[in-house]
């Protein structure tokens, strides 16, 4: 039994982590962690469990942060955008000597987090990052495939969309901003390169995709995400690429253009004697358009679906397996904040015990993860909520195969 706290336990994904946490028996207390406290007040009270508490933290004030993550035996990191809190965060918990999972997604703090994997070993503990969907559950199924399922690995192609969430935040629209102005790393022919979202090289890397269960021929685009710098440190592989989307389109379309017409720039200028910041605007100028979007669109209920293709070699003959994951009623928070929360189940129940900062697929054995998924997410076969992991094999001879995991 264990005492965790949620870093940004109002939003999105932390509130669905602190929920599958508050359900679950390896943990007695769950502290939501939030700067907005009547929102975590709220949401303790919706949750009803005696064991779900509400505190009021300013991840960026060292000592408030110090003082909130005192008495816990974990901290699970939800705070975004990731690029801005990320490591005062880390420093802080490798300091207390806590445990750590976070769902970190923005590739370039990644390196610099990674660095500090001495310091986490000196200081004994397990930082265990990108425990999300993509990275997370990607990472784990990729392993998966290549220590179990193939004898040489060649490919890893990671695809991701999901939309309709009940709600977006700043944090949400300016990590999308973040990915779309930095390099995108992509790893091919066994190096590490990077393209630019907008310039030819990026949009030679769209494609079309079909997701299982959520539509055909859904545009993708290049995502500078960690899995393309982790995995091939773990796995010999020629190629990993990570492609994802917004829905509806015409909402991803209207977050492309405003960036690409440099609308995510905090510089601020003068209109008509005011001082107004372009990325200010922009933010509050999609959140608003994203109703009346949903709306026209006749979108419907949030959903999401992630689809990791790892292509290679079994008895000397080409094999691909296609693994999906899809639901008709979940969307980003479920699909990022379950696996995160599913992190934290297993480092406490000591699946987890290698030390030093770490992506998934240097510490999370894929059959633990698998094992757990029923424990957490109730799975309904072929209907309306989450199918688990559909696994499709496909051979030298292009057979394909639908397999149970």
């Amino acid at each position: 039994m264990a005492k965790v706290i949620v870093l940004g336990g109002c939003g999105a994904v932390g509130s669905v982590a602190v929920k599958t946490l508050a359900a679950h028996a390896a943990v007695s207390k769950v502290v939501i962690g939030d700067l907005r406290q009547q929102l975590a007040v709220e949401l303790a009270a919706e949750i009803g469990d005696e064991k779900v508490s509400a505190l009021k933290v300013d991840v960026l004030d060292r000592e408030n942060l110090r003082a909130a993550m005192r008495g816990c035996d974990l901290v699970l990191n939800c705070t975004g955008p990731f690029y801005r809190f990320v490591k005062p965060i880390l420093r802080a918990v490798i300091e207390a000597k806590l445990a750590y999972v976070d769902v970190c997604d923005d590739v370039d703090v990644t390196s610099e987090i990674l660095a500090m994997d001495q310091d986490a070993k000196r200081a004994g503990i397990t930082a265990l990052i990108g425990m999300g969907s993509s990275p997370g559950v990607t990472n784990i199924l990729a392993l998966m495939a290549a220590r179990n399922m193939l004898d040489e690995t060649e490919s890893i192609d990671i695809y991701h969309a999901h939309g309709g969430e009940p709600v977006e935040g700043e944090g949400v629209i300016g990590h999308r901003f973040h990915c779309m102005t930095i390099d995108v790393p992509i790893y091919l022919d066994g190096e590490l390169k990077t393209v630019k979202f907008f310039e030819p090289e990026g949009i030679a890397l769209q494609e079309e995709v079909d997701f299982y269960r959520l539509g055909e021929k859904i545009r993708v685009y290049p995502y500078p995400h960690p899995e393309q710098l982790t995995l091939p440190n773990y796995i010999k592989v020629k190629r990993v690429t990570n492609k994802g989307t917004v829905l509806p389109a015409a909402y991803y379309e209207l977050t492309k253009d405003l960036c690409r017409l440099g609308l995510a720039s905090r510089e601020p200028i003068e209109v008509k004697g005011q001082s107004v910041v372009p990325y200010d605007f922009a933010v509050a100028y999609i959140i608003k358009q994203r109703e009346r979007i949903l709306k026209e669109s006749q979108f419907g209920s949030q959903r999401g679906a992630t689809k990791v293709v790892v292509a290679g070699r079994k008895n000397d003959k080409p094999q691909t397996y296609v693994f999906n994951l899809a639901s008709e009623n979940q969307a980003l928070g479920e699909g990022t904040g379950i696996p995160a929360a599913m992190g934290v189940i297993l480092m406490l129940k000591g699946k987890i015990s290698k030390k030093g900062v770490l992506p998934p697929e240097a510490c999370v054995d894929p059959l633990d993860f698998l094992a757990l998924l029923p424990e957490v997410m109730p799975i309904e076969k072929g209907g309306k909520s989450f199918d688990g992991v559909v696994v499709e094999s496909i051979d030298h001879t292009g057979q394909v195969t639908r397999l149970d995991v």
